[in-house]
């Protein structure tokens, strides 16, 4: 089991850019999967206008903080957040192909 890690890794390969736009919604909408009683709190997944991805979804950091597998960590400003199911593969067609 695995801790949170506390401490930001120096030198991170990658950052994400708080300034880029969302542009595109990856699938189709919380209300169009039965996934949502209403607009408020909403799961979603939308590409950003620097090809980064974004997911809107419920925080479980801190319930899987102590069952992560050794490999996975969360950095503090970081967050575990779950989808449903259906709306990862209802997503699947917007997605590029690696390679592609």
């Amino acid at each position: 089991m695995q801790p949170l890690e506390t401490n930001e890794p120096p030198g991170r390969a990658w950052e994400a850019d708080p300034s880029a736009r969302l542009v595109r919604r990856l699938g189709k909408s919380a209300a169009e999967l039965g996934q949502t009683g209403g607009r408020d709190g909403c799961p979603d997944i939308w590409e950003l206008d620097n090809g980064d991805i974004a997911v809107i979804g419920r925080d479980l950091t801190s319930e899987y903080a102590q069952r992560l597998p050794d490999d996975v960590t969360v950095a503090a400003d970081e967050r575990l957040v779950v989808i449903p199911g259906a709306m990862l593969r209802a997503a699947k067609p917007d997605i590029a192909d690696a390679g592609r």
